[in-house]
């Protein structure tokens, strides 16, 4: 992984598939995962927090679909280009169609391996802008 790949946000309602998610990514070598289980959570944290280098995120959250969330993510010009890689359980292919409308990068149906997980991750970062740093 690049050295600058280091923040993740993961947004996940699931407490249990949450932690699961985190313990992958922090396996994968990600320095800070933050780990939130609703969109208004995610919204407070990207409007205050450094910019992810991926987004991680369910379609089916309490209170803001996943949908929205990859569309405010894609409609704010500093994240625009962020990385979104979609888990969910809804694996039907209007899902994943409405999925790529809002700007998802890419969409893994649940359940999945860890492997699967990773390579997608790593495929999605391989391709991902560069960022630099100052």
């Amino acid at each position: 992984m690049e050295p600058q790949m280091h923040t993740v946000l993961l947004v996940e309602d699931a407490p249990f598939f949450r932690k699961m998610l985190g313990d992958y990514l922090r396996a994968m070598g990600f320095k800070q995962v933050v780990e939130l289980p609703n969109g208004q959570a995610a919204l407070k944290h990207l409007a205050s927090a450094e910019r992810p280098d991926l987004v991680c995120l369910d379609l089916t959250l309490p209170d803001i679909s996943g949908y929205d969330l990859c569309e405010h993510i894609r409609k704010n010009p500093g994240m625009a280009d962020v990385p979104v890689l979609v888990v969910s359980a809804r694996d039907l292919p209007e899902d994943k169609a409405h999925a790529e409308e809002a700007g998802a990068n890419s969409y893994l149906g649940k359940p999945f391996t860890q492997d699967e997980f990773s390579k997608r991750v790593k495929h999605l970062l391989k391709n991902a802008p560069v960022r630099r740093t100052s």
